[in-house]
């Protein structure tokens, strides 16, 4: 039986993103970015990190992943829903394979923007500013992604909540 390892930080959905960063041995940890405070997390890469939110919700990335093929048709640097009623909407930048992946919640994005040699830069509704070594164009791309997710997902769940509610006391086995 796999131990399950729960991290000494929690991604919430105050958490802006959680940011690959090399430590000093070269081994790659997390920032996690909130709206006031930083946390480092050694040890964890931040695909390992938004793995452990998702089981904390009671899934897991490859089924959120899986989820969001399901009903967007998103293969490839798919976005996810960690929790969808809490607005935890997150991207990543680059193949979450990749260890140096960081992810980017989408409801704190105010706006992208060019940044020089490649790169972009986040700028979040609090006013925090996050530069990326990713095209604008790709984390526009995400951006539009997630934001298409996000609206079908939405979709799916306001019909539930217009669905008569379950009878408590259904007959399983109803007699002729």
């Amino acid at each position: 039986m796999e131990k399950f390892y729960t991290p000494s930080y929690e991604i919430t959905p105050l958490t802006l993103a959680v940011v690959a960063d090399r430590d000093q041995y070269g081994h790659i940890g997390s920032w996690i970015l909130d709206e006031d405070e930083e946390h480092y997390i050694s040890g964890l890469t931040p695909t390992k990190m938004i793995d452990y939110a998702c089981r904390y919700f009671g899934a897991n990335l490859k089924g959120r992943q899986e989820g969001t093929r399901d009903i967007c048709g998103i293969t490839h640097k798919a976005p996810i829903s960690i929790n969808p009623m809490s607005g935890m909407y997150f991207f990543p930048t680059i193949s979450p394979a990749n260890a140096q992946c960081s992810w980017i919640s989408h409801t704190h994005i105010k706006r992208v923007n060019k940044a020089p040699k490649q790169h972009s830069e986040i700028v979040f509704t609090n006013g925090r500013k996050l530069l990326l070594n990713v095209s604008f164009g790709s984390i526009i791309n995400q951006v539009q992604r997630t934001a298409q997710f996000r609206y079908l997902l939405d979709s799916r769940l306001k019909q539930l909540k217009n669905l008569p509610p379950l009878d408590p006391n259904p007959i399983l086995d109803p007699e002729p």
